[in-house]
């Protein structure tokens, strides 16, 4: 968009961003509804989006391309997202409450911002700005903390056991939402192919629950330990990078990316979490060379070469990081070693049964309906990079155990866990791929993630 056309923008799309931002003022009445109560608002709100929001407005609030179908997938999955954070947190408002202010505050001032002060585009998406970033991180920051300790002051004037004293602590509360703030307003800013007001509150909420298990104590407790890491991670993490340009195996801003990110992962998990991450990144190299010339013949081989950039870094290993963070700051330290050890162990079972699959699979069946298709079919599954994957997780695995970064008891549980991650990912990539909803990275993203979730609950489980 150029500086001309953004004026015309801002008219157009003000009136509904209005009413975007205006909506997040029903958060405050959350101090006082039952968890009942509100979902049955959320409920009626989506009803009344959906029957008769469009017909009252005359349709003002479509965008030109939404007015040919007489209806918004944003304007219905926004209340369907408060619904959702409702009965997810019917026990913790206050932590819906600050979820939702993420969502009208945060993302409404971003596309306001964005519009109506301009300037200097995002390096990562030439469709964002960095005015609209800095808006989302400091309106959700300040709406968030408002709203969650609005909420919690409820509790005051009775006993409400579905309002819960989390974050309590001022600097806490601040550093929660600022956190939350940032990474979701940094996920708002890709091009992911998902609607804002899916993985803006998804983003938001998981990481102000994930604060409230933090034990500011064991940080402190881990300091020394944390900085000689830091310091031992960058040097390490250097070399590696360095070593990986040499052998073509990254670009050079993901040799950049993966520095960071590997940092903090040795900061959080010391050499044996980055352990890991390195024997993810040798069988993901390894399968990808692999049949290299086959794949390349077929149009189904990895680009430029089968370098990864920083998008796959992100993918792959960010997931990683959060547990090994987790795994200091918090009481559950061995929940998320598993999970860590998921992480990687998923994205190493995804990459590498993807990759045989491609070069050696004889036949390849599409996951949804185990119909016959071509090799490099999004979703598609063979027997050989099943195997494969399955192997290459267990390397990682057992590996994990013998340096005893997880207890033995957890081998068979995180390589379960790593095979539900890669098969919903293969999944996701037989639906929501190929309809264009989902790029490969997010998908990615998501399955190491759920994989690391899967371990926690199957070890909570058994």
């Amino acid at each position: 968009m150029t500086a001309a056309e953004a004026p015309t923008a801002l008219r157009a799309e003000l009136p509904r961003k209005a009413v975007h931002v205006a909506m997040g003022g029903f958060a405050l009445a959350l101090r006082w509804l039952t968890p009942g109560a509100a979902i049955a608002c959320a409920a009626g709100a989506l009803l009344f989006n959906y029957f008769l929001l469009h017909k009252l407005t005359r349709r003002a609030l479509l965008r030109p391309h939404e007015k040919a179908r007489g209806s918004s997938l944003g304007i219905l999955l926004y209340p369907a997202a408060v619904l959702v954070l409702l009965v997810v947190f019917r026990n913790r408002l206050e932590l819906a409450a600050a979820a939702w202010g993420l969502i009208a505050f945060g993302d409404g001032m971003a596309s306001v911002a964005g519009l109506s002060v301009g300037g200097p585009k995002l390096p990562w998406n030439r469709d964002k700005t960095w005015s609209g970033l800095l808006a989302f991180i400091f309106w959700g920051t300040a709406a968030s903390a408002f709203l969650l300790r609005w909420v919690q002051l409820g509790a005051l004037d009775g006993p409400k056991d579905w309002i819960g004293a989390s974050l309590f602590d001022r600097t806490a509360l601040i550093g929660a939402c600022a956190t939350a703030s940032l990474l979701a307003g940094l996920v708002e800013s890709l091009d992911t192919g998902i609607d804002d007001n899916i993985t803006v509150p998804a983003t938001g909420a998981a990481t102000l629950y994930a604060a409230t298990l933090v034990d500011p104590s064991l940080i402190v407790q881990a300091g020394p330990t944390l900085v000689l890491n830091l310091i031992v991670g960058a040097a390490v993490n250097a070399g590696f990078a360095i070593a990986a340009l040499a052998a073509r195996g990254v670009t050079p801003s993901g040799a950049i990316t993966g520095t960071f990110l590997g940092m903090g992962l040795y900061a959080f998990s010391g050499w044996r979490g980055f352990a890991m991450l390195l024997l993810f990144f040798f069988l993901g190299t390894a399968a990808t060379k692999l049949g290299y010339a086959k794949k390349l013949a077929l149009g189904i081989a990895q680009e430029k070469g089968g370098r990864r950039g920083p998008r796959n870094a992100i993918a792959n290993v960010a997931a990683g990081v959060a547990f090994a963070f987790l795994m200091v700051a918090t009481p559950h330290h061995t929940a998320f070693a598993l999970a860590l050890v998921a992480a990687f162990a998923t994205a190493a079972a995804d990459t590498v049964s993807s990759e045989i699959g491609q070069a050696y699979g004889r036949t390849t069946y599409l996951i949804t309906s185990f119909r016959r298709v071509s090799p490099g079919t999004e979703g598609a599954v063979s027997l050989e990079g099943t195997l494969a994957g399955i192997a290459a997780s267990a390397v990682l695995v057992a590996t994990a155990a013998a340096t005893g970064l997880i207890p033995a008891s957890g081998i068979g549980i995180v390589v379960a866990a790593a095979f539900l991650g890669t098969t919903l990912e293969s999944y996701l990539g037989a639906t929501l791929a190929t309809a264009r909803a989902m790029d490969n990275e997010v998908m990615n993203f998501l399955n190491t993630v759920a994989g690391g979730l899967a371990a926690i609950g199957i070890s909570v489980v058994l």
